[in-house]
């Protein structure tokens, strides 16, 4: 009898190994980096793109393949990929940050990325992480759950969400536009020590939509069966802002964030900061006709110039005749901070569902993160910048101000013990002052922070816990923080200056939402808790486009631990020199 288990046992046991190995595909891309002329507003305007188009070409996948992309730089700028929200694990080589995992590729070179997909299912997207480019390269990666090993290329999976499963499912790539060369308008900032030129309109799937000039035709349009539910996989690639996005007369349930399942929340808006991901569900159930769907800014900060446009797209129910005119979707105002903040505090987890991972209670280093914009010195050959003060524009995590090297990639530092790229000095507190208070924006005492490249070391699987919290410096407005390498989970969030003993009795360790991307409320904060269960060098910064160059960065060094499957194996051959 005893005998006879084994023997039934070890069946099962391979015969889940051979399931496990033939539902995992190697997915194979080739992404050819060039210049493309786009016309938008009356107006010609050559970008660089990825493979001709923008945005760039969807990568499908399912959890447990291996992505293998192949990126061939014929654009006439350097370039990294980064690909937002993959964990990378013990590949941290893939996760492009420029110079932070890996030197950029230059003109006319190439750069294999390869990555496996691990515990990973939904929505994420992969961009350009080197200067302004993400304006214009970047696209959605989507991953499916583990294929059925009878059918590992079958799109879309072959079994059902935790969700009922829609009839289509569409992706919704929100980006900004700009009527110029984006690296002519940073380099302008850079030089100038202003912040840069605002965009001229924001796009759906690459279109402006029918408010602006020239763009009767340049709208994006879904057709739609009456009656039927569908999933829209909605992506915020702009650089610079948040937005709220609506369909007119349609209710939203909104069922993953940042590729993490959601309890349904059901909304007639969405909010979606640089870098998030939402996957939404909406029924076609209204009368047969038109419906506009649009996106514009929500913006926090107050005095702030930006793109007061609106994008629009239009939803077709089939049947509806041609000289319809489109149901207005009305969207909240710019500065709706409560629409925005209920949105946000609203989500919670799925517990228990399908990659759900419980929140680690015990914690191993606390640390108490302060950021904004700060000032650093003109030094503009005639004496006086662009910036507050005739200063120039800079920005900082706990009074440091992130200089990226050029020289080696961090990461390269990291594994072969070389010194002189980065200190691991990154405070794990800030210098204490009334970090909200209006009334110091502009006191000198804190506005100029020293420039460096200081990371904090974390030791394999040691968990952290980081109060993000904003500060009144120059603006007080919204940052969202992005998080290489790692999920974290969302405990708490609110306004004013964090208290612990008042705010740690709110923190929710049962089913707290995921996300690598978390939008800290404007004057305000948030409290995320991660396990750092991936060795490599991995990158925390603002996930806006300009805030990065500005200093509003750290990084983590993460050891390996002591088996080699928690050990960083050495960067492939082609790693880019620099």
């Amino acid at each position: 009898m005893a005998k006879s288990l084994s023997v039934v046992l070890l069946a099962c046991a391979l015969a889940l190994l051979a399931s496990s190995m033939a539902s995992a595909a190697i997915v194979e891309h080739s992404l050819y980096i060039k210049n493309l002329t786009v016309n938008h507003l009356c107006h010609d305007q050559v970008v660089v793109s990825a493979n001709g188009s923008l945005p760039g070409p969807t990568i499908r996948v399912h959890e447990g393949d291996t992505l293998v992309v192949h990126v061939l730089n014929q654009s006439p700028y350097n370039i990294t990929i980064h690909w937002h929200g993959i964990f990378q694990l013990l590949s941290a080589w893939s996760d492009g940050p420029e110079y932070v995992t890996q030197c950029p590729i230059r003109p006319g070179h190439s750069y294999t990325y390869r990555f496996n997909i691990t515990g990973q299912e939904g929505t994420l997207w992969w961009h350009a992480h080197s200067s302004f480019l993400r304006a214009t390269v970047h696209g959605a990666l989507i991953i499916y759950p583990r294929s059925n090993p009878l059918k590992p290329h079958s799109y879309p999976k072959p079994h059902p969400y935790p969700f009922p499963t829609p009839y289509k499912e569409v992706p919704i790539v929100l980006g900004e536009w700009w009527n110029a060369n984006v690296i002519d308008v940073v380099n302008k900032a850079m030089s100038s020590g202003a912040a840069p030129n605002i965009s001229d309109a924001f796009t759906i799937n690459g279109k402006v939509g029918d408010f602006y000039p020239c763009s009767k035709h340049d709208i994006y349009r879904l057709k739609v069966v009456r009656g039927k539910t569908y999933m829209l996989r909605i992506i915020n690639a702009a650089l610079n802002n948040q937005l709220f996005f609506k369909i007119a007369n349609h209710t939203l349930t909104v069922v993953a964030v940042d590729a993490s399942y959601t309890d349904p929340y059901i909304t007639d808006v969405v909010v979606v900061a640089p870098g998030q991901t939402a996957d939404v569900l909406f029924t076609a159930n209204q009368t047969v006709g038109s419906y506009y769907m649009a996106a514009h800014p929500y913006v926090s900060g107050v005095r702030v110039p930006f793109d007061n446009t609106t994008t629009r797209g239009i939803i077709v129910y089939n049947g509806s005749t041609s000289s319809s005119t489109p149901v207005e979707a009305v969207l909240p105002a710019f500065n709706d901070t409560p629409a925005a903040h209920k949105f946000y505090t609203n989500l919670t987890g799925l517990a228990r569902g399908p990659h759900w991972v419980r929140v680690p209670l015990h914690v191993d280093k606390h640390m108490f993160v302060t950021f904004g914009l700060s000032l650093d010195s003109c030094r503009s050959g005639n004496g006086t910048c662009q910036g507050p003060l005739g200063q120039r524009l800079s920005a900082n995590m706990n009074n440091q101000s992130f200089v990226l090297p050029h020289t080696l990639s961090m990461l390269q530092a990291h594994v072969f013990n070389v010194s002189g790229v980065y200190t691991a000095d990154f405070p794990d507190r800030p210098l204490e002052f009334d970090y909200t208070n209006p009334s110091l924006s502009f006191n000198q005492s804190y506005l100029f922070a020293p420039k460096g490249t200081k990371v904090s070391k974390l030791k394999y699987n040691q968990v952290v816990e980081i109060v993000l919290q904003n500060t009144a410096l120059i603006v007080v407005e919204n940052h969202p923080i992005h998080l290489h390498g790692f999920n974290f989970h969302v405990l708490a969030q609110g306004f004013g200056n964090y208290n612990d003993l008042r705010e740690r009795k709110k923190f929710n360790l049962v089913n707290p939402q995921i996300r690598n991307t978390i939008s800290v409320p404007v004057g305000g904060w948030a409290v995320i808790r991660f396990q750092a269960n991936n060795p490599g060098m991995w990158l925390m910064h603002c996930h806006l486009d300009t805030h990065l160059p500005w200093g509003l960065a750290t990084a983590f060094e993460v050891e390996n631990g002591h088996t080699p499957l928690s050990t960083l194996p050495p960067p492939p051959k082609d790693y880019p020199k620099c």
